[in-house]
């Protein structure tokens, strides 16, 4: 199923490819924030705690803890793709490297140009994790919203927060998670021209 779905977005992308004018390559500072809930009695104290450097040897009976990574991420972006007036769509693929937690991530922004050189977008990202520890699953669904705006015709500088909803736990459950979320600025290079 994962595979059906990446085989998926990448055709969307490659045929998005010909209707588009503007081809982005994205890069900049990735913060991630890993939010993990363990309660007694779940069993995935001790199978976390020897898979994931962040947990390390936790012998306590629950463990709830937020930490922060600090990683890159590089994608490619389509853009100039109009909807109707100043809204448009934006699809992504994004290489996040971040230590335990590399992934893949295909975002599939709507971009709404607010002014001249201003721009915010909101929309799905699909996260593909890259070797997931034994008991994490290994595909994660997010919110991303940000802003953008544009120095010169070439250049944009962007920010954007990636709020994680899929608790990759497997069997995880309210009392029983691990949630990924990111927080990216970066710098954005535009090839071609814009409309």
């Amino acid at each position: 199923m994962k595979n059906l779905v990446t085989i998926v977005l990448a055709m969307f992308l490659l045929s998005s490819m010909s209707y588009s004018q503007t081809l982005k390559a994205t890069g900049g500072v990735d913060l991630m924030s890993i939010d993990v809930k363990l309660s007694s009695g779940s069993g995935s104290e001790t199978d976390l705690s020897t898979d994931l450097a962040f947990l390390k040897s936790t012998t306590a009976n629950s463990f709830d803890e937020n930490s922060n990574e600090t990683g890159f991420y590089i994608g490619l972006a389509l853009s100039d793709l109009t909807l109707v007036g100043n809204l448009e769509i934006q699809p992504e693929i994004r290489f996040i490297g971040v230590k335990d937690f590399n992934q893949v991530q295909t975002p599939i922004l709507l971009k709404y140009n607010i002014a001249d050189k201003f721009s915010a977008h909101v929309g799905p990202s699909f996260g593909f994790l890259l070797d997931a520890p034994e008991g994490i699953d290994s595909f994660n669904v997010a919110l991303d919203f940000g802003a953008a705006y544009d120095f010169t015709e070439k250049f944009s500088l962007e920010a954007r927060y990636d709020w994680g909803q899929t608790n990759l736990l497997e069997n995880g459950d309210s009392d029983n998670y691990l949630k990924l979320s990111n927080f990216q600025i970066g710098v954005v290079y535009s090839f071609g021209s814009k409309k």
